[in-house]
C-alpha cells in the first residue's frame, strides 16, 4: 500500500526534480502537484513533465495534497508554509528537505499549528542545482533523517518514512538539535572549509587564478566541487544553524591548530597517526556503502 497517493512538491531544483523522478520511477500511480517561484524552472519542469500538473502558485499546488515536501531553501521555509497554510488540507502532512532542522521545526510550526508536520532531511546532492540536474537514483543507498517535532503522529511520522524508503533511502529518526550537531560536522563544516580554501586560492595574489585551474591537483579539485554548491542553500544553512556550526569550527580550528604545532615541532609521529586514524575512518565510509571505493573516487580516465 502506498504512503501517500497525492504529493505536492513545492520547489523543483535539484532535489525536488529528484524527488519527482523517483516518485515516477517507483510509485507511478501517485499524482505529483508541482511549484516553483521562478517562471523559468517552473516552464522547464512543465517541459520535462516532471510532475502531472505545475501549478502557478504554491497555494494551488497543495489543494488536493495528502503529502506536501517543501524543496526550499531553510531561509524561505516559513514563509512558504505561511503561503499555504489556507489552501492546506486539514489530513496533509507536511516535510521539507531542509539540511538544518532545528529552526525549521519552529517556524512549520508556527506557520502550520493545526497540522501534521514531519521534517526530513535527505542526505544527498551534486553540486549541481535546477531541474534538468535531478535524476531518479539519487537516494538510493543514501540516508533519509526524520526529526519529528513535538506533537508528531507517530503514524505520520511511519508514512513519510515508507514514503523515503519506497524511494530508495535508509531512514533513521532523530531529534531537530542533534541533527544539526551531527550535520555541522559532517557536511556543514566541509563546504565551510572548501569555500575558504577555494576562495583563498584564488585570492593570492602570487599565484594567478589560471596557475590555480591549471595545477589543479585531486584534493583542490575535490573542495572545488564541493564549493560549487548552490549559493542560497548553503547561506541559509549556515545562518540557521549558526551554534552547532560555530562549536564544531571552534573544535576544529583547536584540532588544526594542534596539528599546525606538530608541522612546526617536526613531530611526524603526531601526523602518522592522524593521518591512520582518519584514513581508517575513510575506509568505514565505504564499507557502509556511503561512497566509491574505485581509485580516485571512481573518475573516468580516458
Amino acid at each position: 500500500m502506498l504512503p501517500f497517493s497525492r504529493v505536492s512538491i513545492i520547489g523543483l531544483g535539484l532535489i525536488g526534480s529528484s524527488i519527482a523522478r523517483a516518485v515516477r520511477a517507483h510509485m507511478p500511480t501517485v499524482r505529483l502537484t508541482g511549484h516553483d517561484a521562478d517562471p523559468d524552472v517552473r516552464a522547464v519542469a512543465d517541459r520535462l513533465q516532471l510532475c502531472d500538473d505545475i501549478a502557478d502558485s504554491a497555494g494551488a499546488a497543495v489543494t488536493d495534497a495528502d503529502f506536501v515536501i517543501l524543496c526550499v531553501p531553510v531561509g524561505a521555509v516559513g514563509a512558504i508554509a505561511g503561503d499555504i497554510a489556507n489552501d492546506l488540507p486539514a489530513e496533509a502532512i507536511v516535510s521539507d528537505v531542509g539540511s538544518s532542522k532545528a529552526g525549521v521545526a519552529v517556524a512549520l510550526k508556527a506557520a502550520l499549528p493545526n497540522h501534521q508536520i514531519v521534517p526530513a532531511h535527505p542526505v544527498a546532492g551534486t553540486e549541481n542545482s535546477g531541474p534538468e540536474s535531478g535524476f531518479a537514483t539519487l537516494f538510493h543507498g543514501r540516508w533519509c533523517i526524520l526529526t519529528p517535532v513535538e506533537g508528531s503522529d507517530p503514524a505520520a511520522v511511519a508514512r513519510v518514512a515508507a514514503f523515503w524508503q519506497a524511494l530508495g533511502a535508509n531512514v533513521e529518526t532523530m531529534t531537530p538539535e542533534h541533527h544539526d550537531l551531527v550535520l555541522a560536522v559532517t557536511s556543514h563544516l566541509p563546504h565551510l572549509i572548501a569555500y575558504t580554501i577555494v576562495g583563498t586560492a584564488s585570492d593570492l595574489e602570487q599565484v594567478t587564478r589560471s596557475e590555480v585551474i591549471k595545477y589543479s591537483a585531486g584534493g583542490f579539485r575535490d573542495f572545488t566541487r564541493i564549493a560549487a554548491s548552490n549559493p542560497t542553500m548553503w547561506r541559509d544553512v549556515f545562518l540557521a544553524n549558526k551554534d552547532a556550526v560555530l562549536e564544531m569550527l571552534q573544535r576544529f580550528s583547536e584540532d588544526l591548530t594542534a596539528l599546525q604545532r606538530a608541522i612546526r615541532w617536526g613531530d611526524g609521529d603526531a601526523l602518522f597517526d592522524l593521518f591512520t586514524r582518519t584514513r581508517a575512518i575513510r575506509r568505514s565510509i565505504i564499507e557502509q556503502g556511503q561512497d566509491d571505493s574505485r581509485p580516485d573516487f571512481g573518475r573516468a580516465h580516458d
